[in-house]
Formats: C-alpha cells, structure tokens, sequence
C-alpha cells in the first residue's frame, strides 16, 4: 500500500468521520443561485410583472365593489397570497428545472461524481430554492407595501412562512425532478398539481367560504397554511390558528426532506 491516500480514499475518510465537504456543498449551492440570478429576468422580473398583472386585473374587475374579506380591504387580503403562490412556484421551480434539466442534458452525473453526501445534495439544492424565494418574496413584499399602503404585523412570522414555502416545495421540486425522466412529464406535475395547489389554498378567498367538505378538505393542505400563515405574519389575521399552521408545515416539510434524502442516498431515478 503506497504511502499516499488517493482522493477517493481521503473521501471515503471524510465521509467516515462524520465531516461535512463544505467545498463540494458550497460550490452545489452557488451554482444553483448562480442558475437563477444569470437569467433573473426570467426568475425575478418575471414574477414581478405576473403579481402586478393579478393585482391589476382584481382591481379593475372588481373596483371597490368588492366587500372586506375578514375585515380587510380586498387588494390588502389578496397581497400576501399572490406573495406567497409566487413564492410556491419559484421554489418548486429552481431545483426541479435543475435536477430535471441535468437528467435531460445528461449531465447529472457531474453533480453525482464529486463526492457529496446525500444530506448535502439536498443542502445544495435547497439553497437555490431558498435564496430564489427571499429574492421574489422581498421584490414583491415591496411592491405590495408600496401598492396597498400597509405595513407587516408580524415580520417574524411572515420570513417563517416563506421559509417554510421555500423548503417544502423546494424539496417537492427534488422528488418531482427525480421522477420526471423528460419536460413533458416536469411541465405535467407543474400543471396539475403544483398550479392548482398554489391556486387553490386560499391565495384569492377565505376559505371559509368554501361549502362543504371543500372547506374541511383545505384545512389538510398544507399549501394553505403556508398561504394563511404568510397572510398572518403581513396582516394579523388568517383562517386557521398560526401555530397549528406552523405544526402541520414544519411536519409536512420534514416528511418531505426525509423522502429526498433517501431517494438521493440510494440514487433512484438518478443514477444514468
């Protein structure tokens, strides 16, 4: 045995002693903020004209004809949960398109080579996710200040929530990426299952409008507490109690970030 340990060996060292590659992990996850911010028309203006469109096209159409909706002004109910679906969307958005283009491209195997745990691809992957989501949240918080003329009640429990909507549908994004061999399949999942959570979780209405058992049914959704937590944090009031909100998306998430770690630990669906 030469006196010289190989790279592998110095990894599988590494791995054995418990350390973390903060190189790999840091170079993961750099990469996947770099991906967003080099097409940030795309990833930042974007959302930016899609929620001014939303309040644009409620305003006209519905003026001030439109009642208080648990006890504030329509367009103030309507801000966060424009926010927070556009939150959703990108979130999911950057680490499926990441893991879903590799696969595509064929080169994903430049992410599964370096030798990065599986805790630590999920990290990596997730940073993207995170730093997307505080972009748009911040860029459309701002808007909606400056629109509707009203501060945040609860700024702790408004950056919680967006936390939370980054982590989970940033994790949701891994597994649908993992699953989706092509596009087509990626563009389904958005279509079907993504859109309409986001869209229907409380984003336009209170959901205790909904008739039964619509309105039971949302209240198992944990898309809407994200939604009716963010709405607590920006305007103190919400639906459901916060702090079973706040339960249910901390459980639900780490269901979620379990599922990913194992499925990138055992390299399903990824591995060419």
């Amino acid at each position: 045995m030469s006196g010289s340990m190989s790279e592998t060996q110095i990894a599988m060292g590494v791995r054995r002693f418990g350390r973390v590659n903060w190189l790999g992990l840091r170079t993961l996850a750099t990469r996947e903020v770099m991906r967003f911010l080099a097409v940030w028309q795309q990833t930042v203006f974007a959302p930016l004209m899609t929620a001014g469109l939303f309040v644009l096209v409620f305003a006209l159409a519905l003026g001030r004809g439109r009642g208080e909706v648990m006890g504030l002004p329509y367009l103030q109910f309507l801000g966060p949960g424009i926010l927070m679906m556009t939150v959703i969307q990108n979130a999911f958005a950057n680490t499926s398109s990441s893991i879903t283009a590799a696969k595509v491209q064929g080169n994903i195997v430049d992410t599964l080579m370096p030798p990065l745990s599986a805790g630590e691809l999920l990290t990596g992957y997730l940073a993207g996710s995170v730093a997307r989501a505080a972009l748009v949240a911040i860029v459309i918080g701002t808007g909606m200040t400056l629109v509707t003329g009203a501060g945040i009640a609860h700024p702790l429990w408004a950056v919680t929530f967006v936390f939370l909507a980054a982590i989970l549908l940033g994790g949701l994004g891994i597994l649908a990426g993992i699953m989706a061999q092509k596009f087509d399949q990626m563009a389904a999942i958005t279509n079907f299952v993504i859109t309409p959570l986001s869209f229907l979780s409380g984003t336009f209405y209170s959901v205790e409008a909904l008739p039964e058992p619509f309105r039971s049914l949302s209240h198992w959704n944990p898309v809407f507490y994200l939604i009716d937590g963010a709405r607590f944090g920006v305007t103190g009031v919400s639906d459901a109690s916060p702090l079973r909100g706040l339960l249910i998306c901390l459980l639900a998430a780490a269901a979620v970030l379990y599922l990913c770690w194992r499925w990138l630990k055992s390299g399903y669906r990824m591995k060419p």
